[in-house]
């Protein structure tokens, strides 16, 4: 009786392997949002591998030189950020509760993205990949604004309208966030209430 050839299964073996790499991948990029938020705008492979607890070697495993390194780790810090950038109902209420919810989340994302933001804007001369997020970002933020304040917005006449759209937009970028917070050294919560204002009397008259 000639016996059943016996198939080795690695499934299991493969599996955490790529576990494995996927946990030390985010370590990595985790590593590099940290030195981000320090200071660190251009960290080293071999900070980040100290930093993750990844050898340096392993590290270059899952990106393929420094640039690509930030760029990875801009991008995983827009996947965790972006349920902070959600408005429910957008467009919807009162206009003093969509300013509230409108102002609530720019200040979420101001919070959450401000390190990475200065590394973007910082790696975006040198990588088009980056200039293409940072830009794909500001776009977001100003079709997110005009939807949220549609109703003003409407009620203003060609020229009118583009100049208060553009206005607002630019007061409510993560670039003029960071100029109260960091040049003008204002809090979060007077930024929030200089914005509020500005924004009440452009799209109010108030």
């Amino acid at each position: 009786m000639v016996a059943e050839p016996v198939t080795v299964t690695v499934t299991g073996e493969v599996d955490g392997r790529t576990a494995r790499r996927d946990r030390n991948r985010l370590a990595v990029l985790d590593a590099v949002l940290e030195l981000f938020s320090e200071g660190d705008l251009v960290p080293s492979p071999d900070d980040v591998a100290r930093r993750s607890g990844v050898s340096l070697r392993s590290v270059y495993r899952y990106v393929a030189d420094a640039d690509d390194l930030i760029r990875s780790a801009i991008e995983r810090n827009l996947e965790k950020v972006e349920p902070l950038f959600l408005i429910a109902d957008l467009g919807t209420g009162s206009f003093a509760h969509r300013l509230d919810a409108f102002l609530d989340a720019r200040m979420r994302v101001y919070d959450a993205i401000a390190a990475t933001a200065r590394a973007s804007r910082l790696a975006a001369s040198r990588s088009a990949v980056i200039r293409s997020h940072l830009e794909g970002g500001r776009r977001a933020m100003r079709v997110q604004l005009e939807r949220q304040f549609a109703s003003e917005l409407d009620c203003l006449d060609g020229a009118e309208r583009e100049a208060a759209a553009a206005a607002a937009d630019a007061l409510t970028q993560i670039e003029t966030i960071e100029l109260y917070r960091c040049n003008r050294g204002f809090t979060s919560e007077h930024t929030r209430d200089l914005l509020a204002v500005a924004l009440r009397a452009l799209l109010t008259r108030m």
